[in-house]
This record gives structure tokens, C-alpha cells and sequence, in this order.
């Protein structure tokens, strides 16, 4: 019953902060769990992120199946500084990811606090949910910072 409350709580929470990601996905896993699907969670939990991650990059290489983008377009951004400034944002992104995926290696009960502080930045800061390797990534890079400030005041 205690998850039932929560998934109508954070309805609720979707409704008011106009976060139709977070309605949507607690109403979809409120009518599961109703209906007696609880069975397909561990798969949904297992794979879920996996498939939104392929929906997501799938979104992302539309235009280059749509051609859309050209070879022109792709040259750029090895020779432009807002397009060298991108390969340069994936790489870190990516390299954050790996850490990110480190740290909930060591230590996997901070999803916990991963998972309210994504449902706290879809709501309030109006953020997009795209995956929690990049959150602990973000995670362990403010871990370092704040251990590094701790040892020197300390």
C-alpha cells in the first residue's frame, strides 16, 4: 500500500509542476501494480532504462536518417568552435557516465537520493530525466569537490 501512495503522490506532484513524464510514468506503474503485473517490474527496472536510453538516441539520429543533416553539417563541427566545444561536451558527458556508473558500483544506495533529485529537477527546474549514470556521474565529480574541501578545512 505504502507504494501505491507514493506513485499517487507523485501524480499528483506531475500535475502541479505540469510534469507529464513523471504523471505518466507513476500512473502507468499505479495501473500495473493494480492490475496485478507487479510480475514485469524487475524486467521494466532491468531493461527500462536501456529502452529509453534507445528511444532517446533513436530521437537524436532522426535527421541523420531523414538527411536532414549533411556532410557539410557533420565537417563543421570539426571546424567550427561550437562544434569542436560539443565533441569536447560528449567526451566529458560520457567519461562522467563511466564514473557515474563506478560510484553506483560502490556505492548502489545512492540511487535512492538520484532518483528524488531527478524527480525534484523535472519538477522544479524543469529538467529532463535522461539517465541516472550521468546524475552519479555529476554525483561523484561533487563527492571529489566536497571531499577536497573537507580535507583542506580540516
Amino acid at each position: 500500500m505504502n507504494g501505491n501512495i507514493i506513485l499517487v503522490t507523485l501524480i499528483v506532484i506531475g500535475l502541479i509542476g505540469r510534469s507529464p513524464i513523471i504523471t505518466t510514468a507513476s500512473c502507468m506503474l499505479l495501473a500495473l501494480k493494480l492490475v496485478g503485473l507487479m510480475r514485469f517490474f524487475p524486467a521494466m527496472e532491468r531493461r527500462g532504462l536501456e529502452l529509453g536510453l534507445l528511444f532517446l538516441t533513436i530521437g537524436v539520429l532522426v535527421p541523420f536518417a531523414s538527411e536532414r543533416i549533411s556532410m557539410k553539417d557533420i565537417m563543421s563541427v570539426f571546424t567550427s568552435w561550437p562544434g569542436i566545444i560539443a565533441l569536447l561536451g560528449g567526451a566529458i558527458a560520457t567519461y562522467m557516465n563511466g564514473k557515474g556508473l563506478e560510484l553506483l558500483k560502490i556505492d548502489p544506495q545512492l540511487i535512492v537520493g538520484l532518483v528524488i533529485g531527478s524527480i525534484f529537477g523535472i519538477i522544479f527546474l524543469r529538467g529532463i530525466p535522461v539517465g541516472p549514470l550521468m546524475a552519479a556521474g555529476i554525483t561523484a565529480f561533487l563527492l571529489k569537490v566536497a571531499y577536497f574541501i573537507s580535507d583542506k578545512f580540516s
